[in-house]
């Protein structure tokens, strides 16, 4: 399917992984905001990544069905894949914009930051996950310090995979109920805030070489930030009244199996919809190892998602590496430490 679909979850009974979930654009949809209900939009991006991850569309359909069925809330998600709405009634009435997708260039929100920006200066909420935190500087920059209080910049914030022992900020509502767990994910930090800054971080954790499982994109001065609190998860609240927020998880699908790794992210999208969060945080069911993968993006090969474990947290550190990535510049080859030896005599 080439273009965006649309649904909502409530509609939708539970799928076996073989079923289609995909609803096709009917001529004339409705998107008309449920009565006595708050509606959020949640993007899910295009096919990306290999199986098992960067699932955006059977992540939102997990983050979707337990907001719309399990929370006891008054929410009405709509979920949207494959990327940008052809249909952009769907943001009529929303309180807030959730995006879970690709970012750097092939952000949804390229193309579309007019439409962005109106609905940020109606107060609307918007809250981008994962690679979906990370735009090109002078392509979208400064929109995204203005919506969401930041963004990853490449050559200077850094993703490597690694063993984070996440602390929410329990003195903000997104905090509510979430108790310390460590997750192995492509933990972004280093992220490019304006100074000073205007954000809150709400989820925390001090990155160190031994707890570095892989290295993607690195720079010297992430060097710096080791054994640091980085900011994995940061929320602002907007002149305009909307509110902002930016997660950096997300990227390994099997995590949304981890009750409070889930909840963090469940609290923050009703927190950016202008809602109060529940004491003891947004309700949800645990999700099974059948659920995980439920709705996968045919991929080659396709891998069977398990179930979190503490194997995940048992893989060997990572060898570390100098500059890479895009807009890193290589590191300068060491200096020799001598004079070179004279080259021999030419033989008469």
């Amino acid at each position: 399917m080439t273009r965006a679909s649309f649904f909502r979850i409530t509609l939708l009974p539970l799928f076996t992984a073989a079923a289609a979930i995909v609803l096709p654009l009917s001529a004339t949809p409705s998107f008309a905001q449920a009565p006595g209900k708050t509606k959020i939009v949640l993007i899910a991006g295009v096919k990306s990544h290999p199986s098992g991850q960067h699932e955006f569309r059977a992540g939102g359909t997990l983050l979707a069905r337990a907001l719309n069925e399990q929370s006891s809330l008054p929410l009405d998600v709509v979920l949207v894949t494959e990327g940008w709405p052809k249909d952009e009634s769907v943001f009529d009435g929303a309180k807030a914009v959730i995006c879970y997708a690709d970012g750097g260039g092939k952000h949804p929100f390229v193309g579309h930051l007019e439409k962005v920006d109106s609905l940020a200066k109606a107060g609307v909420g918007i809250m981008c996950m994962h690679y979906g935190v990370e735009v090109v500087p002078d392509q979208a920059g400064k929109e995204f310090t203005r919506w969401i209080g930041g963004f990853y910049e490449g050559g200077f914030s850094v993703n490597p995979h690694w063993d984070a022992a996440t602390e929410a900020a329990l003195d903000h509502p997104v905090g509510r109920g979430v108790k310390p767990v460590t997750v192995n994910d492509e933990w972004y930090f280093r992220m490019r805030f304006p100074e000073p800054p205007v954000h809150s971080t709400l989820l925390k954790a001090t990155p160190t070489r031994a707890l570095i499982k892989r290295y993607i994109h690195w720079n010297e001065g992430a060097d710096a930030e080791l054994g640091k609190p980085q900011t994995l998860m940061w929320g602002v609240q907007r002149p305009d009244g909307g509110r902002g927020v930016g997660f950096t998880g997300g990227h390994w699908h099997r995590n949304w199996a981890i009750d409070d790794f889930r909840k963090v992210v469940l609290n923050a999208i009703v927190w950016t919809a202008g809602l109060d969060v529940p004491e003891g945080g947004v309700k949800s069911q645990p999700i099974t190892e059948a659920q995980l993968n439920e709705n996968l993006d045919e991929k080659t090969p396709m891998e069977h998602v398990n179930l979190p474990s503490p194997k995940d947290l048992t893989l060997p550190t990572a060898e570390p590496v100098g500059n890479r990535g895009p807009g890193v510049k290589p590191a300068a080859p060491a200096k020799p430490t001598s004079a070179p030896a004279p080259a021999p005599a030419k033989q008469p």
